[in-house]
């Protein structure tokens, strides 16, 4: 591995074509970094928060938030910025970009020869696109996956329990989630390609000014620390009711845009791919994956999701051990990829 990519990934190097911004203030050190810092590089500016190991107090002590409260921000950036597929990610930037001309409509055909269900190809923690996945992308295409996303999006921005987490709405969002999904499932390096481009944005935490959404990580933290947040929620990461919420507005979604009744081998591959990816939050969300693809099925669930304005009250802030048990008792059980006897969704055998 190149000097360069050995120091980002210690966390010490401004990353790329999209750095992070020059510190712009700095407290004494007073915090521990939320990652490893190599001696005498206090002052270096971490390519993923934009911060230094100088100002992470800086950052617990923000608007809203205590340095003890706050301290699980950064242990659960920390947490993040080691899951395997945001290292991927990570590296993604520094490789060869990847096009592909084949047609739609090839993968179309070429789908219909797959079984209905795929197993979920993950490795060593890791999603790995195959040759199956990326037909299955290719089938769906760009438009479809953007009109989906599209109205995931409306539907985020009428949620006042998600929209919370969503500092500007006027960002292209659904236009990266599109690019993030293909990219995922292996049909070229859209969402990197645009990462390269993407302007740096800024966040005012305290008195640091931060660049974050460059990637899933850094959204994640800028999500974390919305302004629109309840004073008593800044900087606190996702839960497993978040989680829940966001789910049940992707699937249905998915549902209104008919990607359910017209790309049926997808959705059963994105539930479970879905289910892999939630797992950054909480292991106990995969387990709710199912029932939230299931929730808009019911025209009634949607009904009064609505009549309470846009309030999803069986969900929020219910105790997590009463929510499992109101599941299937199959689908209570969340293993991970690598247990020895895995259940869903890597229940799977690799064909």
């Amino acid at each position: 591995m190149s000097n360069f990519l050995t120091s980002l990934c210690r966390g010490v190097t401004v990353r790329g074509k999209s750095p992070a911004p020059k510190e712009k203030s700095r407290v004494a050190p007073q915090g521990a970094a939320p990652h490893p810092i190599r001696r005498g590089r206090d002052d270096a500016v971490c390519p993923i928060t934009g911060l230094s190991a100088a100002d992470t107090t800086t950052i617990a002590e923000g608007p809203h938030r205590s340095n003890g409260a706050d301290l699980t921000s950064a242990q659960a950036l920390k947490a993040m910025e080691r899951d395997p597929d945001i290292v991927e990610e990570r590296l993604a930037l520094f490789r060869p970009r990847i096009a592909d001309k084949s047609e739609v409509g090839d993968a179309v055909a070429a789908v219909e020869l797959l079984p209905t269900a795929l197993p979920l190809s993950v490795i060593q923690g890791k999603h790995s696109s195959t040759s199956q996945t990326k037909l299955l992308a290719r089938s769906v295409g760009f438009k479809a996956l953007l009109q989906f996303t599209s109205q995931f999006y409306l539907r985020c921005f009428a949620d006042p329990h998600v929209d919370k987490f969503i500092a500007d709405q006027h960002e292209p969002h659904a236009e990266r989630f599109a690019l993030w999904i293909l990219e995922k499932f292996g049909d070229g390096t859209p969402w990197s390609e645009e990462r390269r481009t993407r302007p740096t944005r800024e966040m005012h935490l305290g008195r640091q000014v931060v660049a974050v959404a460059f990637d899933r990580s850094s959204a994640h933290f800028a999500a974390w620390h919305s302004p629109k947040r309840e004073p008593q929620k800044w900087g606190e990461h996702f839960k497993v009711d978040d989680a829940r919420v966001w789910m049940r507005l992707h699937f249905w979604a998915a549902r209104e845009t008919g990607m359910f009744k017209q790309h049926p081998k997808f959705m059963d591959y994105y539930t479970r791919f879905i289910g892999h990816f939630i797992s950054i939050y909480s292991s106990k969300a995969p387990s709710f994956t199912r029932e939230s693809a299931r929730w808009s099925a019911d025209p009634e669930n949607v009904r009064a999701y609505l009549a309470a304005g846009n309030t999803m009250r069986d969900v929020i802030d219910t105790p997590v051990e009463q929510a499992l048990a109101s599941l299937p008792i199959e689908e209570r059980l969340y293993t991970g990829s690598r247990h020895s006897d895995p259940a869903w969704p890597y229940d799977l055998q690799p064909l």
